[in-house]
């Protein structure tokens, strides 16, 4: 590895006493040598770089130090700023996280730099290294696309019933994030998808049985953990399992008993607290049943210290969801929401809409008394621990001679694509599948543009000759009849579907093709909740959980036979007509 001259001396400014100190003790709360630390590390602090620790939020641009025009413009726009780096010595940041939309995920050279750069500034700024996050759960949020391996979502990996699965994702995943210089990952989620209709979790998910959802997000901590120099998250306390309304948009509310909390949403938390988890991240929801004042979770000291800490036991990282979401603005002003997620017991503010109101906020509550600086101590005690734990004051670097041999490394691919195989779940089979004929015309068609381009190049890499016709989210009539058309003469008809109950077009094209007489197989390639709009309309139903490259190719394999489908259903799905009765119960799945 070159050595960078200006890094070697800002980190072993850090003390070389910190790095020896920390070795071997990752996620070990509270050893002697991190409080010693952390305690001389305050004391050295102002108040502004202490109360700056508290914010992690995202910057515009390809490096710490853009001048690219779009990335300036958008970071004056947001932050009154050029780029990250003054951004970062602007407020003393204690985190970045990492998105496509604010352009930081170009390729693993690029992002290793800039995780690099930003410590440098992190470094140059106040000696304090920086926690470098993104969400990469994979599956329908992944945040850093290929050449980085894409590996199975949740409920995908919760359809194996095998928490292995879920830890042998996560240690790759892991590792690749850190190899490019991130250290946080705000994954996995612990929410019990017990609602069919919840907009913002669903595959997110595991499933819909608590014990299993907990035994797979302990498997998750415990993977991304593994080599002590990343930090996992569970989300999104105290449980976003049973909501039909998007915290993005708005407040959702759930209506769970005290005892159907414990019951439901709590065990994967508890889970997660057992596992040693390093974060846990809030949720914008009303839960009355745990504080009737209707305030959101993310503003509520009754959840947050009373459930969380007291009743849990939890003594880790407390990080609000982006502060940025209607769910926690909704009533609230942008410079109250960062005081009263303090004063509720959170640590770390992600992502406030104005990055200067908040800060110049919090400052302004401990001038008042509103908050005292020693609860502001308590959160950095917290911030800087983790950061000691992590090994980030020894070196918070990434290598870049090495993140080409990591990010992507063939046997992580390999691995992946054994582990979709597993996921794929067979739900309905009159024998179609796997298709006897070798070969021959079929009609790709339904929901996706990229999907379609997808599942069309896996027929015919199989040597199938596939006619390829998107019908989009909502299937016109005339699309309907158009795929009717295109169906004729044709020997299999696979038909992509995503959200079939909230778009009735979907079912209509499926019970067209149906008519056709020509075998009929349905794809479910998100919720596999879609085949209770047409359970008696096709020949066979998959469920994929996902869009990904390697869940399309898994379904296309299972189609044709080159793969036996060993997934089982990690959720109910209910009837249509009666939201109450099972159709396909949790656990269901065929085999070959």
């Amino acid at each position: 590895m070159e050595t960078h001259p200006r890094r070697t001396v800002l980190a072993a400014a850090l003390g070389a006493a910190a790095a020896a100190a920390a070795a071997g003790t990752a996620h070990a709360h509270g050893d002697r040598g991190e409080r010693r630390f952390v305690k001389r590390r305050l004391k050295a602090m102002s108040l502004e770089e202490k109360v700056g620790q508290l914010f992690t939020t995202y910057a515009y641009g390809q490096t710490a130090d853009t001048t690219a025009a779009a990335d300036v413009a958008a970071n004056r726009a947001a932050h009154g700023v050029d780029n990250a780096a003054e951004l970062i010595e602007t407020y003393h940041l204690g985190g970045i996280i990492y998105f496509a939309w604010s352009n930081n995920v170009a390729n693993p050279d690029q992002i290793t730099a800039l995780s690099n750069g930003l410590q440098d500034a992190a470094l140059a700024d106040c000696g304090t290294p920086l926690f470098i996050a993104t969400d990469q759960e994979h599956g329908l949020v992944t945040r850093i696309g290929p050449p980085a391996t894409q590996l199975p979502g949740a409920m995908a990996l919760g359809a194996t019933h095998d928490p292995e699965a879920a830890r042998a994702a996560a240690v790759i995943a892991g590792t690749e994030l850190r190899a490019m210089g991130l250290n946080q990952n705000f994954a996995p989620d612990a929410d019990v998808n017990v609602n069919p209709a919840n907009p913002v979790i669903g595959v997110r998910s595991f499933g819909s049985d608590a014990e299993h959802v907990a035994a797979f997000v302990a498997a998750q901590v415990e993977g991304y953990q593994a080599r002590g120099d990343l930090a996992a998250t569970v989300k999104h306390f105290p449980g976003h399992g049973d909501t039909e309304d998007d915290s993005h948009a708005e407040l959702p509310r759930i209506d769970h008993t005290y005892e159907e909390w414990q019951a439901i949403d709590a065990p994967p938390f508890r889970a997660a607290i057992a596992s040693g988890v390093d974060l846990v991240m809030t949720a914008h929801i009303q839960f009355p049943a745990l504080d009737d004042s209707l305030r959101p979770a993310t503003l509520s000291e009754e959840i947050l210290t009373g459930l969380l800490r007291e009743e849990l036991g939890y003594d880790g990282v407390v990080i609000t969801d982006s502060l940025r979401m209607e769910g926690v603005r909704d009533g609230y002003g942008d410079d109250r929401i960062p005081v009263l997620a303090l004063l509720a017991g959170a640590d770390v503010l992600l992502m406030p809409e104005h990055i200067d109101v908040a800060f110049n906020a919090v400052l302004d509550a401990v001038g008042t008394g509103e908050l005292t600086e020693r609860r502001i101590d308590e959160s950095v005690t917290r911030i800087l621990g983790l950061k000691y734990r992590l090994g980030l004051f020894g070196n918070p670097y990434a290598d870049p001679e090495l993140v080409n041999d990591v990010v992507g490394a063939p046997a992580s691919l390999e691995a992946a694509q054994a582990l979709s195989d597993r996921t794929t779940t067979l739900v309905v089979n009159d024998g179609t599948l796997p298709v006897a004929t070798d070969g021959g015309a079929v009609l790709v068609t339904g929901w996706g543009v990229t999907t379609n381009a997808r599942l069309v190049a896996e027929f015919a890499n199989r040597g199938w000759s596939p006619t390829g016709l998107v019908t989009g989210t909502a299937p016109t009539q005339a699309q309907i009849d158009a795929a009717v058309a295109a169906a004729d003469g044709k020997a299999l008809i696979a038909v992509a579907t995503n959200n079939a109950k909230a778009n009735p077009g979907q079912a209509a094209l499926v019970r067209a093709l149906a008519a056709t007489g020509v075998p009929l197989v349905a794809i479910g390639v998100q919720n596999p909740y879609d085949i209770a709009s047409f359970p008696d309309d096709v020949n066979a139903y998959l469920a994929t959980y996902s869009y990904s490259l390697d869940g399309l190719e898994s379904a296309v394999r299972a189609i044709l036979g080159s793969v036996n489908p060993q997934g089982r259903l990690p959720v109910d799905i209910p009837r249509a007509d009666d939201p109450g009765a099972v159709l396909f119960p949790f656990g269901h799945g065929l085999s070959y």
